[in-house]
């Protein structure tokens, strides 16, 4: 299937790809940008066929542009929402855009007629404020906002799928709505303005650790998330579907061991012993991204993709390829000096 499809927040990190594999497979996108005076950067990045790709100034918070952006399209691809590098003070400065936003684009989407529409969510909307588990997330489970696991990001995302669910169900007349709710997005950067999501793997790499926390992630490629949105965009009967995009839970010293592993004399800076836990608290004093993830310590978030593999066909690749490559092209981009 092609056509016209809206890709929103195109100067995103998994918005890059995706508009890449849609453009390759002879889509037209339209996409949005709060300034068009990012076209051109854009454009150099994306390195696609300009033809099949136009650009729209939309505001997640703002009505303006909207329905130009979505006029003609039949299909939606919604992935701009905030994902700042830093700790927020106030937890509606994430909320009130991925949820404003959302809705925004769901109403101006089923104005235009729009069959398709597929929401960027996060398994941040899945995984947070249970008791502890040894067995996988599913579609099934939801995030309890209100538990103090749940930061402002983890209440965004969370906020953000359950409002446009409750939408749809309400509001939305014949649209299909679904979600893709990847874990850390990793994989190669197509410019030094990299997505934060990578920010883990840059201070493994850069040595700017003194050692790793008892964290860990789900690991999925930015490729394979943005294939699995071309796939639900494609695949018929997708109403009310969710989706997990992840490989498996890695720890940081599990991605430490293997980066320096592989990367041979580019990785002699990486740490790979253990940070113990009380130096962590300690940091959590005057860090306040530390201090908002202080819970994470120990945990095990592991999730169960199976769904988007039997439904969809979807195959993510290896963890160690899209580790390595994250690493080479951070190195590569002069992000990261080894």
């Amino acid at each position: 299937m092609t056509g016209t499809v809206l890709v929103t927040g195109g100067s995103g990190y998994i918005a890059g790809f995706l508009i890449r594999q849609l453009i390759a497979e002879g889509w037209h996108v339209n996409t949005t940008v709060r300034s068009l005076a990012r076209e051109a950067e854009i454009r150099r990045v994306l390195a696609v066929d300009d033809s099949r790709l136009s650009f729209f100034a939309a505001d997640l918070l703002d009505d303006a542009g909207w329905a130009e952006a979505v006029a003609g399209c039949s299909h939606v691809a919604h992935v701009a929402s905030p994902f700042p590098a830093a700790a927020v003070k106030d937890a509606q400065e994430l909320i009130r855009p991925a949820r404003e936003g959302a809705l925004r684009a769901l109403r101006f989407a089923r104005d235009a007629g729009v069959k398709r529409f597929v929401l960027t969510s996060s398994a941040a909307a899945i995984a947070y404020g249970h008791p502890g588990r040894t067995t996988p997330y599913t579609e099934a489970d939801w995030t309890d906002v209100n538990h103090p696991d749940s930061y402002a990001y983890v209440q965004s995302k969370t906020i953000a799928e359950r409002a446009a669910r409750d939408w749809v169900a309400a509001e939305g007349g014949d649209i299909e709505f679904c979600s893709v709710n990847p874990t850390l997005v990793v994989g190669p950067i197509l410019s030094a303005d990299f997505s934060t999501s990578v920010e883990a793997i840059r201070k493994i790499v850069a040595g700017a650790l003194p050692g790793c926390p008892d964290f860990g992630f789900g690991v999925v490629d930015v490729r394979d998330v943005a294939d699995l949105h071309v796939r639900a965009l494609n695949a018929p009967n997708m109403a009310g579907e969710r989706f997990i995009a992840s490989g498996p839970f890695l720890t940081m010293v599990e991605i430490a061991r293997l980066l320096k592993d592989r990367l041979g004399a580019d990785g002699r800076k990486i740490p790979t012993r253990k940070l113990p836990d009380f130096l962590v608290h300690i940091s959590a004093l005057f860090d306040p991204m530390v201090r908002q993830v202080i819970g994470e310590l120990g945990k095990t978030r592991a999730m169960d993709a199976s769904h988007a593999r039997k439904m969809l066909g979807w195959v993510p690749r290896p963890a160690e390829e899209s580790l390595v490559d994250t690493a080479r092209s951070l190195i590569a981009m002069g992000v990261v000096r080894p």
